[in-house]
C-alpha cells in the first residue's frame, strides 16, 4: 500500500531545503512504519501570505491536501508562528492530516537533520501516535509495541482508502466501518473534552446565564413542573443547539468537489461532529455541576419550599440544576457565536505542540 505524503514549502530557503528531504525521510518513514511505500512530493508554494495564524496555515495545507489527492502533508514554512502568545515549532493536526514545521524555531545548526526527524515524528502524531504527540519517546515495552501497532494499522487503513460512489447513509456507513481505528485515532487525537475550556467567551456566557437561572423563581416553578422527559428533550435539544452553532458558524463543515476525495472528506466530517458533540456534552456536565453547587448559595431553602408550595429535598435541587445547565447551554450556544472562526478551529482540532523536536539524534 502507498501514502502520498506532500510536503509544502515556502519558497526560499525552505524550498531549496525541503527538496532534498525525500530520499532520507522516506528511509525513516519505511522504519517507523514498514510494508508501506511512501511517495513523497515536495510543493513551492507559500500557502497564506503573512502576518497569519497557526489555524490559517492548517486550513490552507488542508486544501492542498485534497485538491492534491494526498494522505498526508506537513507545512514547512519560513515564518515564526506562535499560537496563545507562545513559539510554534510544530504543530499537528490529526484531523486534517496536516502539520506545521516552522524552521526559525529549529535554531541556526543542524536544521536539514532536525526538520528530516521533525518531520517523522508529525507523521506519527498525525496518525494518533501518543509519542509524538505528547512529545516523548516511544518505550521498547509492551505500551510502545502496542502504540506502533496502532500507528501503523491507522497509516494502513490511510493509504487503503479507495473512491466510493454511494452517497449519503451508505457512504458515511463504509466510512465509519471501514476506518474504525484511524476515526479514533483522530478523535484521540483531537482531545474533545478539551473543547470547553479553550472558548472562554462561551464560558463567560454559559455561566452567566447559570446565574439568570437560578435567581429567577419562575425557573424554579418550571424545573419542578416539567418532568424527566421534557428536561431531557431540552438537554438534547440544547447541545444540539451548541453543536450546530458550532459546526455551521465556524464553517467546520468540509466540502470539495473532487468526487476521488470524498472517502477523506467524509471522514473529517465525522470526526468533527464526534469531537464537538463530546465536547459539548462535557461542557454541559461542567455547567450542571457548577449549576448544582450554585443552588446551595443562591437558592435558600425555605424561600424554595415556598415558591414550590411543597417541602423541597435533593431531587428537587437536581432538577432545578438540569434546567439551568440547559438554558445555560443554549447561552453557550450565542457565546459561540461571538468567538472568532480561528478561535472554534483551534477549540475543535487541538493542534499537538511537539517542543522536543529540536532535539538531536
Amino acid at each position: 500500500m502507498e501514502v502520498r505524503f506532500g510536503i509544502l514549502a515556502s519558497p526560499g530557503a525552505a524550498a531549496e531545503l525541503a527538496a532534498t528531504f525525500p530520499p532520507e525521510l522516506a528511509e525513516e518513514l519505511s522504519a517507523l512504519l514498514p510494508d508501506l511505500r511512501w511517495s513523497i512530493e515536495v510543493v513551492e508554494e507559500r500557502l497564506v501570505d503573512p502576518p497569519v495564524q497557526l489555524s490559517e496555515l492548517i486550513a490552507a495545507g488542508r486544501r492542498a491536501v485534497l485538491d492534491r489527492g494526498w494522505h498526508l502533508a506537513v507545512c514547512v514554512t519560513d515564518l515564526p508562528l506562535q499560537t496563545a502568545r507562545r513559539p510554534v515549532i510544530a504543530h499537528a493536526s490529526a484531523a486534517h492530516g496536516v502539520a506545521v514545521l516552522s524552521l526559525p524555531a529549529l535554531g541556526p545548526v543542524g536544521v536539514r537533520r532536525r526538520a528530516i526527524s521533525a518531520s517523522v515524528r508529525l507523521v506519527e502524531a498525525m496518525l494518533g501516535g501518543a509519542s509524538a504527540a505528547d512529545g516523548k519517546e516511544p518505550d521498547g515495552g509492551t505500551a510502545g509495541r502496542q502504540r506502533s501497532a496502532a500507528v501503523l494499522r491507522r497509516a494502513r487503513e490511510l493509504a487503503d482508502q479507495v473512491e466510493i460512489d454511494d452517497r449519503g447513509v451508505l457512504l458515511a456507513a463504509r466510512v465509519i466501518t471501514g476506518n474504525l481505528w484511524l476515526l479514533l485515532g483522530m478523535l484521540r487525537a483531537n482531545r474533545p473534552w478539551r473543547l470547553a475550556i479553550r472558548l472562554s467567551r462561551v464560558l463567560v456566557a454559559a455561566a452567566a446565564a447559570v446565574a439568570a437561572a437560578l435567581v429567577t423563581s419562575d425557573i424554579w416553578s418550571l424545573a419542578d413542573h416539567l418532568g424527566l422527559v421534557r428536561l431531557s428533550v431540552l438537554t438534547v435539544g440544547s447541545v444540539l443547539a451548541m453543536t450546530l452553532t458550532i459546526v455551521i458558524g465556524a464553517n467546520l463543515w468540509e466540502r470539495h468537489p473532487n468526487a476521488n476525495v470524498r472517502e477523506q472528506v467524509m471522514l473529517f466530517n465525522i470526526v468533527t461532529v464526534i469531537t464537538v458533540i463530546i465536547g459539548v456534552v462535557v461542557f454541559y456536565i461542567a455547567l450542571f455541576l457548577i449549576a448544582l453547587a450554585g443552588t446551595a448559595v443562591l437558592v435558600p431553602e425555605k424561600f424554595f419550599a415556598s415558591v414550590l408550595s411543597h417541602p423541597v429535598d435533593f431531587s428537587d435541587y437536581l432538577l432545578l440544576a438540569w434546567l439551568a445547565a440547559s438554558i445555560a447551554t443554549v447561552g453557550g450556544a450565542l457565546g459561540a457565536g461571538l468567538e472568532s472562526d480561528d478561535a472554534v478551529r483551534e477549540a475543535a482540532y487541538t493542534y499537538h505542540p511537539d517542543t522536543p523536536l529540536t532535539r538531536s539524534t
